[in-house]
């Protein structure tokens, strides 16, 4: 399985530097994340080296950039009908899944890993506290994971690569902002306690924000890593039912 693993992994890898897809991506992301830390954030303004209003923002910018890297994953396949002869290769759908889903992981951290001369820049501007900044990166990825595995479960669900990116978009919004005031008064006065606190448990943003303070508990990174291994064997069993459908 590893090895199966790893040619779906450098084929889907590659196939991202072989087209615009990577070039735009990295422009797009690059240039609304730096937008949004120095001018919307107020970078110079707060008057603190740190990166506070880079990570802020994140969660919002992975919320649709990350269903567009993933609605091709799977919807793609099924509309070329490649989908049939990637499936009868001698490997199995699991590691089909997994391969898929790591190569664009590690695309995404290398889209993240170009935000490192932001990081240079606060650190000659300042001293800023360098291993929360290493938390609030880890925290990025790790959400940056959870988005996608959502999204290739909807790119698995539709041929359409739009209806793909729609439906990523819907589900990973709700996980984004179940955890906010606005959306946990809703349950306040008729739900009990525990119910408002299992919602709020479930938000990205609640998540995210304990890891970029610098506190990376293992609940936060448990959380991260069983959603992402809940969304890729749902993901699984959608292709699994599409092809016993035909």
């Amino acid at each position: 399985m590893i090895r199966g693993i790893s040619s779906i992994f450098r084929r889907e890898f590659a196939s991202y530097f072989a087209t615009p897809v990577a070039i735009v991506f990295l422009v797009i992301y690059l240039v609304i994340s730096g937008i949004f830390t120095f001018f919307v954030g107020g970078f110079y303004e707060r008057g603190q080296a740190d990166l506070e209003p880079f990570f802020a923002y994140q969660p919002w910018l992975f919320l649709f950039l990350i269903p567009a890297i993933a609605m091709r994953l799977w919807a793609e396949e099924r509309k070329s009908g490649t989908i049939e002869l990637l499936l009868t290769l001698p490997i199995s759908p699991s590691a089909a899944i997994i391969g898929k889903f790591l190569a664009a992981w590690a695309f995404i951290a290398v889209a993240v890993a170009f935000t490192a001369p932001v990081w240079i820049t606060v650190n000659y501007l300042g001293n800023p506290d360098n291993g929360v900044i290493i938390a609030s990166y880890i925290g990025t990825l790790l959400m940056a994971g959870g988005y996608l595995a959502i999204g290739a479960a909807m790119s698995a669900l539709s041929k359409n690569q739009v209806i793909a990116f729609v439906l990523a978009i819907a589900i990973c919004f709700v996980f984004t902002v179940s955890g906010l005031p606005m959306v946990l008064g809703f349950f306040e006065g008729w739900a009990p306690d525990w119910f408002t606190s299992l919602v709020a448990g479930f938000s990205f943003l609640t998540r995210f924000s304990a890891i970029s303070k610098g506190v990376l508990d293992f609940r936060d990174l448990l959380y991260f890593l069983s959603l992402i291994a809940l969304w890729l064997f749902l993901g699984r069993m959608i292709i699994d039912a599409k092809k016993e459908v035909g």
